[in-house]
């Protein structure tokens, strides 16, 4: 608390310019030290094995198709998603440091629900791949030209980013005084619009008007391509096929709950009806494990992948 900065406000109002995230302050310390390790690891491990994907993208020929360059675009997109969120609770949680200054904090949850975005309309057009592939393949090379994968995934990054360019807008207008302390483990929306001493309902309507149309939006945009891919592995003709679409779209649909569940519950809900320690477990499910899965789910799974890899590490061991 020493650490808190304070300035007198127009009004002789204490006005807050630094927070102090709660996290997980009610756990033992050495329950936190524990925590802090298992986090770690699973970071190195989301950023090591992201990165790897976006090197084996660039390196290998056979690699060079749309579902490819979209995933590796996903990848990419994961390294920074988890970054935004993961790198504060780890010095949280293995330090204590718990503060984290005004500016920082509107940061952090612009780039959280920017980065959020994107990955949800890069999920609506990952889905449209896999559709294509499936269900045209025939003429699935005339429609996913290079031109189209670079626009969509341009138009993804950019809707993203724009979008959300109005929270920091907002955010930057809004005072807070009293209270300092964030109950929660990143500067999410609710628990720091209710710190505000500014009126914050035309934010809260915004943000849940705006936050629904994309979620539920890309939500059924996804689903309806995967309902199509499934008449379409219903009608193959080999049971071999079958049986490997249906592995492949079952793991995807796999991390589509993780993800859509976890905004659904944190974005969709009433907050009152969501407690704040179920808040923090259903945010880490969004922000930790799912980049986590993300590639094993998508490539690391895949013999064309593993086989790139192996051959890239062949060359690495030859070389030294």
């Amino acid at each position: 608390q020493n650490e808190l900065k304070f300035s007198m406000g127009p009004e002789n109002e204490t006005a807050v310019t630094k927070f102090i995230l709660e996290g997980f302050s009610g756990l033992d310390q050495r329950l936190q030290l524990f925590l802090s390790l298992v986090f770690l690891l699973i970071y190195l491990t989301t950023v090591m094995g992201n990165a790897t994907i976006i090197f084996l993208m660039c390196v290998d020929h056979r690699l060079h198709t749309p579902m490819y360059f979209f995933i590796s675009n996903l990848a990419f997109l994961e390294i920074w998603f988890t970054s935004s969120t993961s790198i504060k609770l780890l010095v949280i949680l293995s330090s204590g440091r718990r503060t984290i200054s005004l500016s920082s904090c509107f940061a952090q949850s612009y780039f959280y629900f920017a980065l959020g975005c994107t990955e949800l309309v890069l999920l609506v057009v990952m889905s449209f791949d896999r559709y294509i592939a499936i269900c045209q393949p025939l003429r699935y090379g005339a429609i996913m030209k290079p031109q189209l994968c670079i626009y969509l995934v341009v138009a993804a990054w950019v809707t993203g980013f724009t979008l959300l360019s109005y929270r920091l807008v907002f955010l930057y207008k809004l005072t807070f005084c009293g209270s300092y302390k964030i109950h929660h483990i990143f500067c999410d929306n609710s628990p720091l619009f209710e710190l505000s001493c500014s009126d914050t309902s035309l934010l809260w309507k915004i943000d849940s008007v705006f936050l629904s149309f994309v979620i539920l939006g890309s939500l059924c945009l996804t689903l309806a391509f995967y309902i199509c891919i499934l008449f379409c592995i219903l009608h193959l003709p080999a049971a071999s096929g079958r049986k490997k679409a249906f592995t492949t779209c079952s793991s995807h649909l796999t991390t589509l709950a993780i993800v859509y569940g976890s905004c659904i519950a944190l974005y969709m809900c009433p907050s009152e009806d969501v407690s704040l320690d179920n808040n923090r477990i259903v945010a880490l499910l969004n922000t930790v494990l799912y980049p986590f899965l993300n590639p094993f789910i998508y490539s690391l799974r895949n013999k064309t992948v593993i086989l790139a890899l192996n051959e890239a590490i062949a060359r690495a061991t030859v070389q030294l």
